[in-house]
Protein backbone atom coordinates (compact mmCIF):
# COMPACT_ATOMS: atom_id res chain seq x y z
CA UNK A 1 0.00 0.00 0.00
CA UNK A 2 3.01 2.27 1.02
CA UNK A 3 4.27 1.31 -2.20
CA UNK A 4 1.43 2.24 -4.16
CA UNK A 5 1.18 5.70 -2.52
CA UNK A 6 4.86 6.37 -3.31
CA UNK A 7 4.34 5.47 -6.54
CA UNK A 8 1.40 7.65 -7.30
CA UNK A 9 3.76 10.52 -5.74
CA UNK A 10 6.59 9.87 -7.86
CA UNK A 11 3.67 9.98 -11.16
CA UNK A 12 2.02 13.00 -9.77
CA UNK A 13 5.46 14.58 -9.36
CA UNK A 14 6.75 13.55 -12.72
CA UNK A 15 3.61 14.97 -14.35
CA UNK A 16 3.98 18.64 -12.69
CA UNK A 17 7.45 18.26 -13.89
CA UNK A 18 6.80 17.56 -17.51
CA UNK A 19 3.54 20.63 -17.16
CA UNK A 20 6.03 22.82 -15.93
CA UNK A 21 8.90 22.22 -18.75
CA UNK A 22 5.83 22.87 -21.33
CA UNK A 23 4.81 25.53 -19.64
CA UNK A 24 8.30 27.47 -19.11
CA UNK A 25 8.23 26.26 -23.01
CA UNK A 26 5.51 28.24 -24.36
CA UNK A 27 6.47 31.25 -22.27
CA UNK A 28 9.90 31.14 -23.76
CA UNK A 29 10.65 33.24 -26.94
CA UNK A 30 11.07 31.58 -30.30
CA UNK A 31 14.45 32.21 -31.61
CA UNK A 32 13.86 33.65 -34.74
CA UNK A 33 17.26 32.95 -36.54
CA UNK A 34 17.65 29.28 -37.11
CA UNK A 35 13.99 29.72 -38.79
CA UNK A 36 14.75 32.29 -40.57
CA UNK A 37 18.22 30.41 -41.71
CA UNK A 38 16.05 27.62 -42.92
CA UNK A 39 13.57 28.68 -44.08
CA UNK A 40 16.47 31.33 -46.22
CA UNK A 41 18.23 28.07 -47.24
CA UNK A 42 14.92 25.79 -48.40
CA UNK A 43 13.68 28.77 -51.34
CA UNK A 44 17.59 29.37 -52.66
CA UNK A 45 17.63 25.68 -52.92
CA UNK A 46 14.45 25.53 -54.59
CA UNK A 47 15.29 28.52 -57.51
CA UNK A 48 16.99 27.80 -60.37
CA UNK A 49 20.08 29.07 -61.18
CA UNK A 50 18.68 32.57 -63.19
CA UNK A 51 16.64 33.26 -60.69
CA UNK A 52 19.43 32.48 -57.64
CA UNK A 53 21.32 35.40 -59.27
CA UNK A 54 18.44 37.61 -58.96
CA UNK A 55 17.49 37.02 -55.40
CA UNK A 56 20.93 37.07 -54.27
CA UNK A 57 23.24 39.95 -53.44
CA UNK A 58 26.42 41.10 -51.47
CA UNK A 59 25.54 42.17 -47.89
CA UNK A 60 27.73 45.08 -48.74
CA UNK A 61 25.80 45.84 -51.70
CA UNK A 62 24.36 49.04 -51.45
CA UNK A 63 21.29 47.49 -53.13
CA UNK A 64 20.54 46.50 -49.48
CA UNK A 65 19.82 50.16 -48.07
CA UNK A 66 17.14 50.22 -50.89
CA UNK A 67 13.40 50.22 -49.76
CA UNK A 68 10.26 51.51 -51.09
CA UNK A 69 6.47 51.12 -50.53
CA UNK A 70 5.20 52.52 -53.62
CA UNK A 71 4.53 50.85 -56.96
CA UNK A 72 8.34 51.62 -58.39
CA UNK A 73 10.69 49.09 -60.46
CA UNK A 74 12.27 46.83 -57.76
CA UNK A 75 15.35 44.34 -57.67
CA UNK A 76 14.73 40.92 -56.56
CA UNK A 77 13.02 38.10 -57.60
CA UNK A 78 8.81 38.98 -57.62
CA UNK A 79 5.75 36.00 -56.61
CA UNK A 80 4.78 36.29 -60.08
CA UNK A 81 7.81 34.59 -61.72
CA UNK A 82 8.05 31.77 -59.23
CA UNK A 83 6.29 28.62 -59.34
CA UNK A 84 3.50 27.36 -56.47
CA UNK A 85 6.20 25.74 -54.32
CA UNK A 86 9.18 28.51 -54.47
CA UNK A 87 5.61 30.44 -53.87
CA UNK A 88 5.23 28.69 -50.94
CA UNK A 89 8.86 28.90 -49.78
CA UNK A 90 9.00 32.60 -50.25
CA UNK A 91 5.85 33.16 -48.00
CA UNK A 92 7.39 30.64 -45.84
CA UNK A 93 10.77 33.24 -45.79
CA UNK A 94 8.28 36.30 -45.38
CA UNK A 95 6.78 34.71 -41.84
CA UNK A 96 9.97 33.31 -40.24
CA UNK A 97 10.12 37.29 -40.13
CA UNK A 98 6.95 38.12 -38.80
CA UNK A 99 4.91 37.41 -35.93
CA UNK A 100 1.44 35.75 -36.51
CA UNK A 101 -0.33 39.36 -36.46
CA UNK A 102 2.48 40.72 -38.91
CA UNK A 103 2.20 38.09 -41.38
CA UNK A 104 -1.67 38.18 -41.74
CA UNK A 105 -1.45 42.05 -42.19
CA UNK A 106 0.87 41.62 -44.73
CA UNK A 107 -0.55 38.87 -46.81
CA UNK A 108 -3.82 40.99 -46.27
CA UNK A 109 -1.87 44.18 -48.03
CA UNK A 110 -0.60 42.16 -50.73
CA UNK A 111 -4.47 40.53 -51.59
CA UNK A 112 -5.67 44.39 -51.94
CA UNK A 113 -4.05 45.17 -54.72
CA UNK A 114 -6.81 43.20 -56.71
CA UNK A 115 -9.51 45.98 -54.88
CA UNK A 116 -6.94 48.88 -55.78
CA UNK A 117 -6.63 47.71 -59.50
CA UNK A 118 -10.63 47.65 -59.51
CA UNK A 119 -11.20 50.87 -57.90
CA UNK A 120 -8.64 52.66 -59.94
CA UNK A 121 -10.09 51.16 -63.65
CA UNK A 122 -6.52 50.25 -64.71
CA UNK A 123 -5.81 54.49 -64.51
CA UNK A 124 -2.84 54.07 -62.18
CA UNK A 125 0.24 52.26 -61.87
CA UNK A 126 0.04 48.01 -61.82
CA UNK A 127 -1.63 46.91 -59.22
CA UNK A 128 -0.30 43.49 -58.38
CA UNK A 129 -1.01 40.84 -55.23
CA UNK A 130 2.55 38.98 -56.78
CA UNK A 131 4.62 41.97 -57.77
CA UNK A 132 6.41 41.47 -54.05
CA UNK A 133 10.17 40.74 -54.47
CA UNK A 134 12.38 38.74 -52.78
CA UNK A 135 15.87 39.42 -52.00
CA UNK A 136 18.52 37.64 -50.01
CA UNK A 137 21.68 39.37 -49.11
CA UNK A 138 24.98 37.41 -48.14
CA UNK A 139 25.23 33.52 -47.22
CA UNK A 140 22.08 32.01 -44.61
CA UNK A 141 23.79 30.71 -41.40
CA UNK A 142 22.94 30.91 -38.02
CA UNK A 143 26.44 32.42 -36.57
CA UNK A 144 26.80 34.40 -39.98
CA UNK A 145 26.46 37.59 -41.25
CA UNK A 146 23.25 38.32 -43.58
CA UNK A 147 20.06 39.79 -44.11
CA UNK A 148 16.83 39.65 -46.63
CA UNK A 149 14.04 41.62 -47.71
CA UNK A 150 10.40 41.57 -49.21
CA UNK A 151 9.51 44.75 -50.45
CA UNK A 152 6.51 45.71 -53.00
CA UNK A 153 3.52 48.01 -52.95
CA UNK A 154 3.03 49.07 -49.20
CA UNK A 155 5.14 46.22 -47.47
CA UNK A 156 8.99 46.50 -47.04
CA UNK A 157 10.75 44.13 -44.56
CA UNK A 158 13.96 44.48 -43.84
CA UNK A 159 15.57 41.65 -41.99
CA UNK A 160 19.49 41.72 -41.07
CA UNK A 161 21.11 38.79 -39.16
CA UNK A 162 24.59 39.44 -37.20
CA UNK A 163 26.65 36.97 -35.17
CA UNK A 164 23.26 35.68 -33.40
CA UNK A 165 21.32 38.40 -32.99
CA UNK A 166 18.67 40.08 -35.61
CA UNK A 167 16.89 43.43 -36.42
CA UNK A 168 14.16 43.77 -38.35
CA UNK A 169 13.77 46.80 -39.56
CA UNK A 170 12.80 49.50 -41.51
CA UNK A 171 9.62 47.39 -40.60
CA UNK A 172 6.32 49.20 -43.45
CA UNK A 173 3.33 48.08 -43.26
CA UNK A 174 0.39 50.41 -45.64
CA UNK A 175 -3.37 50.27 -46.63
CA UNK A 176 -4.71 51.50 -49.80
CA UNK A 177 -7.53 51.66 -49.15
CA UNK A 178 -7.44 51.89 -45.15
CA UNK A 179 -11.00 50.53 -45.07
CA UNK A 180 -13.12 48.75 -48.17
CA UNK A 181 -15.79 50.82 -48.63
CA UNK A 182 -17.86 48.75 -51.44
CA UNK A 183 -17.94 45.21 -52.59
CA UNK A 184 -17.67 42.17 -51.19
CA UNK A 185 -14.61 42.75 -48.60
CA UNK A 186 -16.55 45.56 -47.53
CA UNK A 187 -15.60 46.71 -43.88
CA UNK A 188 -11.56 45.05 -44.61
CA UNK A 189 -9.69 47.01 -42.45
CA UNK A 190 -6.30 45.74 -42.42
CA UNK A 191 -4.51 48.37 -40.06
CA UNK A 192 -7.50 49.41 -38.17
CA UNK A 193 -5.56 49.26 -34.42
CA UNK A 194 -2.90 51.69 -35.58
CA UNK A 195 -5.07 53.78 -36.27
CA UNK A 196 -8.17 53.31 -33.47
CA UNK A 197 -5.71 52.59 -30.63
CA UNK A 198 -3.90 55.94 -31.56
CA UNK A 199 -7.30 58.02 -31.93
CA UNK A 200 -7.84 56.49 -28.44
CA UNK A 201 -5.14 57.95 -26.74
CA UNK A 202 -5.14 61.06 -28.33
CA UNK A 203 -9.21 61.78 -26.87
CA UNK A 204 -8.11 60.76 -23.71
CA UNK A 205 -5.69 63.18 -23.19
CA UNK A 206 -7.04 66.45 -21.49
CA UNK A 207 -7.24 69.78 -22.99
CA UNK A 208 -4.13 71.14 -21.81
CA UNK A 209 -2.25 67.51 -22.80
CA UNK A 210 -3.51 67.82 -26.39
CA UNK A 211 -2.15 71.14 -26.95
CA UNK A 212 0.92 69.89 -26.63
CA UNK A 213 0.49 66.45 -28.22
CA UNK A 214 -1.37 68.32 -31.51
CA UNK A 215 1.99 70.08 -32.70
CA UNK A 216 -0.08 70.73 -36.15
CA UNK A 217 -3.50 71.40 -36.98
CA UNK A 218 -2.90 70.35 -40.27
CA UNK A 219 -0.94 66.40 -40.81
CA UNK A 220 1.95 65.77 -43.54
CA UNK A 221 1.17 64.17 -46.56
CA UNK A 222 3.31 61.09 -46.07
CA UNK A 223 5.24 59.86 -42.62
CA UNK A 224 8.15 62.32 -42.46
CA UNK A 225 11.40 59.97 -42.99
CA UNK A 226 9.60 58.63 -45.92
CA UNK A 227 11.69 55.47 -47.39
CA UNK A 228 15.32 57.33 -46.02
CA UNK A 229 18.25 54.88 -46.06
CA UNK A 230 18.92 56.13 -42.01
CA UNK A 231 15.77 57.49 -39.97
CA UNK A 232 15.97 61.60 -38.66
CA UNK A 233 13.83 64.15 -38.12
CA UNK A 234 14.55 67.71 -37.77
CA UNK A 235 14.96 69.61 -34.30
CA UNK A 236 14.30 67.53 -30.79
CA UNK A 237 11.75 65.43 -30.30
CA UNK A 238 8.20 66.89 -30.08
CA UNK A 239 4.95 65.90 -28.45
CA UNK A 240 3.71 64.96 -25.07
CA UNK A 241 6.38 63.09 -22.93
CA UNK A 242 5.37 60.12 -21.77
CA UNK A 243 6.15 61.47 -18.06
CA UNK A 244 2.99 64.04 -18.24
CA UNK A 245 0.50 61.10 -19.10
CA UNK A 246 -1.45 59.52 -15.98
CA UNK A 247 -1.68 55.73 -15.57
CA UNK A 248 -4.58 55.48 -17.96
CA UNK A 249 -3.15 57.30 -20.85
CA UNK A 250 0.33 55.45 -20.21
CA UNK A 251 -1.67 52.15 -20.55
CA UNK A 252 -3.32 53.07 -23.83
CA UNK A 253 0.14 54.55 -25.74
CA UNK A 254 1.46 50.88 -24.47
CA UNK A 255 -1.09 48.99 -25.82
CA UNK A 256 -0.27 51.00 -29.37
CA UNK A 257 3.05 50.32 -29.56
CA UNK A 258 2.07 46.89 -28.68
CA UNK A 259 0.70 46.91 -32.05
CA UNK A 260 3.77 47.61 -33.30
CA UNK A 261 5.99 44.70 -31.35
CA UNK A 262 3.51 42.48 -31.79
CA UNK A 263 3.66 42.56 -35.58
CA UNK A 264 7.13 40.71 -35.41
CA UNK A 265 8.06 37.02 -34.25
CA UNK A 266 8.60 36.51 -30.12
CA UNK A 267 12.54 37.30 -30.15
CA UNK A 268 11.76 40.65 -32.14
CA UNK A 269 9.01 41.60 -30.39
CA UNK A 270 10.56 41.32 -27.19
CA UNK A 271 13.87 43.16 -28.24
CA UNK A 272 11.37 46.38 -29.77
CA UNK A 273 9.95 46.14 -25.68
CA UNK A 274 13.01 46.32 -24.38
CA UNK A 275 13.69 49.65 -26.29
CA UNK A 276 10.66 50.99 -25.21
CA UNK A 277 11.58 49.94 -21.32
CA UNK A 278 14.72 51.48 -21.79
CA UNK A 279 13.04 54.94 -23.17
CA UNK A 280 11.24 55.05 -19.81
CA UNK A 281 9.75 59.02 -19.68
CA UNK A 282 12.51 59.50 -22.35
CA UNK A 283 9.24 58.91 -24.78
CA UNK A 284 7.01 61.59 -26.78
CA UNK A 285 3.92 60.99 -28.56
CA UNK A 286 2.97 63.71 -31.21
CA UNK A 287 -0.45 63.78 -33.16
CA UNK A 288 -1.25 66.30 -36.73
CA UNK A 289 -4.20 66.76 -38.01
CA UNK A 290 -7.78 66.50 -36.95
CA UNK A 291 -9.03 63.37 -34.50
CA UNK A 292 -12.19 62.45 -35.63
CA UNK A 293 -12.62 59.50 -37.91
CA UNK A 294 -12.24 60.02 -41.33
CA UNK A 295 -9.85 63.62 -40.66
CA UNK A 296 -7.01 63.68 -42.53
CA UNK A 297 -3.91 62.61 -39.16
CA UNK A 298 -0.86 61.86 -38.26
CA UNK A 299 1.11 60.33 -35.12
CA UNK A 300 4.56 59.65 -34.08
CA UNK A 301 6.11 58.04 -31.43
CA UNK A 302 9.55 59.05 -30.90
CA UNK A 303 12.32 57.55 -28.25
CA UNK A 304 16.47 57.98 -28.52
CA UNK A 305 16.18 54.75 -30.25
CA UNK A 306 13.24 54.07 -32.24
CA UNK A 307 10.54 55.83 -34.00
CA UNK A 308 6.93 54.94 -35.06
CA UNK A 309 5.50 57.20 -37.20
CA UNK A 310 1.93 56.76 -39.34
CA UNK A 311 -0.20 58.92 -41.64
CA UNK A 312 -3.72 58.59 -42.98
CA UNK A 313 -4.26 61.52 -45.13
CA UNK A 314 -4.12 60.72 -48.80
CA UNK A 315 -7.25 59.44 -51.09
CA UNK A 316 -9.53 61.56 -48.57
CA UNK A 317 -7.98 60.11 -45.62
CA UNK A 318 -8.11 56.77 -46.83
CA UNK A 319 -4.68 55.45 -47.38
CA UNK A 320 -2.49 54.66 -44.38
CA UNK A 321 1.27 54.24 -44.32
CA UNK A 322 2.84 52.97 -41.14
CA UNK A 323 6.20 52.22 -40.23
CA UNK A 324 8.94 51.26 -37.01
CA UNK A 325 12.56 52.37 -37.93
CA UNK A 326 15.55 52.80 -35.36
CA UNK A 327 17.90 55.61 -35.88
CA UNK A 328 21.40 53.69 -35.48
CA UNK A 329 19.93 49.91 -35.83
CA UNK A 330 18.10 50.33 -39.54
CA UNK A 331 19.73 47.35 -41.63
CA UNK A 332 21.42 46.39 -38.94
CA UNK A 333 23.75 49.22 -38.55
CA UNK A 334 24.61 48.74 -35.30
CA UNK A 335 25.23 45.41 -35.07
CA UNK A 336 27.11 46.08 -38.38
CA UNK A 337 29.24 48.40 -36.37
CA UNK A 338 29.81 46.09 -33.42
CA UNK A 339 31.02 42.93 -35.32
CA UNK A 340 33.52 45.07 -37.27
CA UNK A 341 34.76 46.35 -34.36
CA UNK A 342 35.02 43.41 -32.59
CA UNK A 343 36.41 41.46 -35.75
CA UNK A 344 39.04 44.48 -36.05
CA UNK A 345 40.46 44.33 -32.56
CA UNK A 346 40.73 40.32 -32.49
CA UNK A 347 42.83 40.76 -35.98
CA UNK A 348 45.17 43.06 -34.03
CA UNK A 349 45.67 41.03 -31.18
CA UNK A 350 47.23 38.53 -33.16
Amino acid sequence: MHFLQSKTVRVRLAGAAIAMILLTAAYYPTQSIPVMTSAANAFLSSLTADQRTRVTFNLEDEERLNWFYTPVPRKGLPLREMTAGQRQLAMALLSAGLGQRGFIKATTIMSIDDILAVMEQGKGPRRDPDGYFFSIFGRPSETGEWGYRVDGHHVSQNFTIVDGKVIGAPSFFGSNPAEVREGPRKGLRVLAREEDLARELVKALTPDQRKIAVVDAKAPTDILTTNSRQAALKGQPSGLEVSRMNAGQREKLQNLVDEYCNNMPEQLAAARQDQIKKAANNLWFAWEGGIERGDPHYYRIQSPTFLVEYDDTQDNANHIHSVWRDFNGDFGRDLLKEHYQASHQTSGSR
